[in-house]
């Protein structure tokens, strides 16, 4: 196993940092912000919050180049060379956030690309999610696999105003369950393609229905007991919903280090060539079997 790149630690340890922060502001910040994000979407108050603290925690790591985020147009200079020695982080700070209201799961996204973008998810070095559920959890993948954390603030390090936060390991080296049990859809169902509902058909005979919203939530329900999350194309949509640079790539890269695929319908997420920072892509991701049963049901 290599050693850890000090640069993608850090990162993660930035994140971690904020984690608390984020959802102990949630509950004030449940309403409508007035602003669109780049996606043309309304953002909430949560968002904007997350995207500010994030962005500063991100900007001030050694060896971060640039700070991207699915809230703001462009990237933040963070004063390093992306490619050259620095990466290029990617953010979705609050997946989900309109689980806000009702209050489900949702988290923060994270990509680091050793290239600027937009770039192909084989870019990436590292990817990783926090799940803001009952407890807080954050995934973290890189090339010697994927492990997840629980992140807790300790009052007993740091100030009032930022407790430090402790980092456990409570999985060292995650994958996928060889017998899948769970599958989460997103789109309307009325807007799925025939073929898309046709292999749902015969998901739902066999899996259980797990879907709640946020990706995040979604895909680690796939992550802890196997099977398919798919944000399909729709329709209407062909090109999907998700954000490739902020979304797909990261949860490709983390389904597949933990032994799974991830396709957009006909290739792998990770090779996607991207036009633009905001691009969106279908995204199909879990245990290989099932992935390769919905390539060969949409060909």
């Amino acid at each position: 196993m290599s050693d850890p790149d000090p640069i993608v630690e850090s990162v993660f340890d930035a994140v971690a940092a904020t984690a608390p922060e984020i959802r102990a502001a949630l509950p004030g910040r449940r309403v409508e912000s007035g602003t669109d994000n780049p996606s043309g979407e309304s953002v909430l108050a949560g968002d904007l919050y997350a995207d500010e603290l994030l962005a500063d925690a991100l900007t001030a790591v050694d060896g971060v180049g640039s700070f991207v985020s699915e809230e703001r147009e462009a990237a933040v200079d963070a004063g390093g060379a992306v490619g050259e020695g620095a990466y290029a982080v990617a953010i979705d700070p609050l997946d989900g956030s309109s689980n806000l209201r009702s209050n489900n799961a949702m988290g923060t996204v994270v990509g680091v690309y050793d290239a600027p973008l937009p770039a192909t998810g084989r870019d990436l070095v590292a990817a990783g999610y926090v799940l803001y559920g009952p407890i807080t959890t954050m995934i973290v993948a890189d090339d010697s696999g994927v492990r997840e954390e629980v992140v807790e603030a300790d009052p007993a390090v740091g100030d009032d105003d930022a407790p430090a936060v402790s980092r456990s390991v409570v999985e060292d080296d995650l994958r996928l369950p060889d017998d899948p049990l769970v599958y989460g859809f997103g789109g309307r169902v009325p807007d799925w393609p025939d073929a898309f509902t046709a292999y749902a058909r015969e998901i739902e005979d066999e899996l259980k229905l797990r879907y709640g919203g946020a990706m995040v939530g979604d895909v680690n329900q796939v992550l802890t007991y196997g099977g398919i999350f798919a944000y399909p194309a729709l329709v209407d949509a062909p090109e999907g919903k998700l954000r490739l640079s902020f979304e797909a790539n990261p949860i490709a890269y983390i389904v597949e280090r933990a032994g799974g695929a991830a396709t957009d319908g006909e290739t792998d997420i990770l090779d996607v060539e991207p036009e633009g920072v905001h691009d969106r892509v279908p995204l199909y991701v879990g245990n290989e079997g099932l992935v390769e049963r919905l390539q060969s049901a949409l060909d």
